[in-house]
This record gives structure tokens, sequence and C-alpha cells, in this order.
């Protein structure tokens, strides 16, 4: 089998992810996965669509992460790899999406205004 490309987007962050037969070594940007989220908590956020479908080993995952911060990244990876296998199988997308793995999650940073210390905090009010 070939690879299957998807691409996962959270935040700032985007992880294209390319799905194949393997052994079920995930490698991030060249990396080995554990190597680059040494938190178990985001290895455990990334392995979730694995686990539900329950095929934990079964393929290697390469991965090309841009931007974000470490659990934008996370999630945005989760998503990739969810929307791969659900290429890879149709039958995978009702388990996926049950648990939520097939949203993207559309919340962004809102931007600083001018005339403001932040996006919605204002400077110190004083009347006299």
């Amino acid at each position: 089998m070939e690879g299957i490309n998807s691409i996962g987007r959270r935040k700032a962050a985007v992880a294209r992810v390319i799905l194949s037969d393997g052994k079920g070594n995930i490698t991030i940007n060249k990396r080995e996965f554990k190597e680059y989220f040494p938190n178990p908590q985001l290895q455990y956020v990334v392995e979730q669509p694995l686990t539900v479908l329950d095929v934990k080993g079964k393929y290697d995952i390469r991965v090309r992460l841009d931007g974000g911060g470490v659990k934008g990244q996370a999630e945005a990876l989760r998503l990739g790899i969810a929307r791969a296998l659900v290429k890879l199988d149709a039958e995978n997308k009702p388990a996926l999406k049950l648990n939520g793995f097939l949203t993207r999650d559309p919340r962004e940073v809102e931007r600083k205004k001018p005339g403001q210390p932040k996006a919605r905090k204002k400077f110190q009010f004083s009347k006299r």
C-alpha cells in the first residue's frame, strides 16, 4: 500500500500526515514520536484515533508538523491521523466521528486591537 496523505490543523499548527503499512512507528519531523512529545498526556491525545479503532502497531505514520505550540500540534496531528484512517477505510468514520476526532476545532487567537493592551483588555479609565 502506498502512503495516504491527509492534513490536520488546530490553532496555528499544521500537521501533514502520511499513513502507510508498517509496525506502528510514528515519526514527527524525522524524530521519534515519544522524543517529540515527551508529555504522556500529549502522547495519549495523538494515539487516541488508533486506540479507538484498535489499529495501534498496524501502520507507520510520518508527520511534518509546523507552527503553533505543543498542544495545538498534538491536536492537529490527532485530526490528521483520524482523516487518514477514514481515507483508508470509510467504515472507520462513525467510530471516529462519535469521539469527535473528525471535527476541526475552529477557535483561533483573537487579534490585538490598536489602543488596547490586548485583544479585549482596555487601559485603566481615569475620569479626572
